[in-house]
């Protein structure tokens, strides 16, 4: 489960004597390693119970962050764990509530907001793979001078909102002088100059303004798919979905059966490049 930028984590660990029983550490340390790499170290926890260790540790960093408990001197022992923080604003195509619609789930249930949340991310990284960016982004992207044209990788463009020269002796490129086609990501200068020599590093912004329906549908199809996993032996369950497309009985190149047959369909009209069939 990942939890949102900004919650409290608890954190817990147990120790245990000789004879398996709940048992106190002479002293118990925890160190919390960040995703930039840095250390939040708490030298001295104390035991909630006998043996049981909490702490709350309020989150300030998106990423996989790991965790080491070290118990010394009586009952030693060293515990290691991980947890991943979602980023600010993660991609989803589609909120907590359509999906609980698509699944059949009563908008007051909540227990299984935070997994679902999580299936959402991963049918927009699905979608995406196919499609290009839906989700509105943010990329960065180094581009060579001396040419009449850039080719940015990271499809549709919606807009380029800076460039910064990487050289002191470059001249500044004025975003506003771009022909930017979206599709493409192609970008040409539209006084008929060639960009000046030296690299360039080229900030946009890349998504799309109005998703289409077929994109919509196919990834509610997608996380239908996946969400039934969850039901082991009795996946044909009526309330998710049925019938026997939901089987895969082909595999999609790099998603093996994780991508059911009519919603890849839906796709083929704003497959891009990158993808498979």
């Amino acid at each position: 489960m990942s939890f949102d930028l900004g919650d409290v984590v608890r954190l817990s660990t147990s120790v245990r004597n000789a004879n398996d029983a709940p048992a106190d550490a002479g002293s118990m340390s925890l160190t919390i390693t960040l995703p930039d790499g840095s250390d939040v170290t708490v030298p001295s926890v104390t035991p909630e119970t006998t043996g049981v260790y909490t702490y709350d540790y309020p989150t300030t960093q998106a990423g996989r962050h790991s965790v080491r408990w070290l118990a010394t001197g009586d009952n030693a022992m060293a515990d290691t764990d991980v947890f991943n923080v979602r980023e600010a604003t993660p991609p989803q195509l589609f909120s907590l509530a359509e999906a609980k619609a698509k699944l059949g789930i009563p908008p007051a249930s909540t227990s299984s907001d935070d997994e679902l949340r999580e299936f959402i991310e991963a049918t927009t990284q699905c979608v995406e793979f196919f499609v290009g960016p839906v989700v509105r982004r943010t990329v960065q992207q180094v581009v060579p001078g001396d040419r009449d044209v850039w080719v940015l990788h990271t499809m549709p463009v919606l807009s380029v909102t800076a460039i910064t020269p990487l050289q002191t002796w470059q001249q500044a490129i004025d975003p506003s002088v771009l022909d930017i086609d979206g599709a493409t990501g192609l970008l040409r200068r539209k006084d008929g100059l060639w960009f000046y020599s030296g690299d360039y590093r080229v900030t946009y912004t890349a998504g799309r303004a109005i998703v289409p329906p077929n994109v919509t549908l196919a990834a509610r199809l997608i996380l239908q798919h996946l969400w039934r996993t969850n039901y082991g032996a009795s996946r044909g369950l009526g309330a998710i979905g049925g019938g026997d497309d939901f089987l895969v009985t082909e595999q999609v190149p790099g998603f093996g059966y994780a991508i059911p047959n009519r919603a890849l369909q839906l796709l083929q009209g704003d497959r891009q490049a990158g993808g498979f069939a």
